[in-house]
């Protein structure tokens, strides 16, 4: 199986470790640049709401450095929530977004 075939839970630029606010959380294994996109946390399909590996580990903060940014998937009425961060993260820091799916920023 090629690299390119191989499935990844999480992108390449972060991992799960122990968190200090609660269990497990995601952190930056490189510096994420302020507006870069890190992944896909959720998909609304059919309205039924499915979450990614990304999408589960990453922990509540009101002092977040990252956003879920809504789109549309596929061109169809079904929705894509990705992470996007609102400042610089530095390797090693903590990944937190705002529990919410009240206010999503576009």
């Amino acid at each position: 199986m090629s690299k390119s075939e191989t499935y990844r839970p999480l992108p390449a630029n972060v991992t799960i470790g122990k968190s200090n606010i609660d269990g497990l959380g995601l952190f930056a294994t490189e510096t994420i640049k302020r507006g870069q996109f890190i992944g896909v946390t959720h998909y609304i399909i059919n309205d039924i709401k499915y979450r990614t590996p990304l999408g589960g580990f990453y922990n509540h903060s009101i002092k977040a450095n990252t956003v879920k940014v809504q789109g549309l998937y596929l061109k169809s009425r079904d929705f894509v929530f990705n992470l996007k961060a609102i400042k610089t993260i530095q390797k090693g820091e903590e990944i937190l977004c705002e529990y919410t799916f009240y206010k999503l920023k576009k």
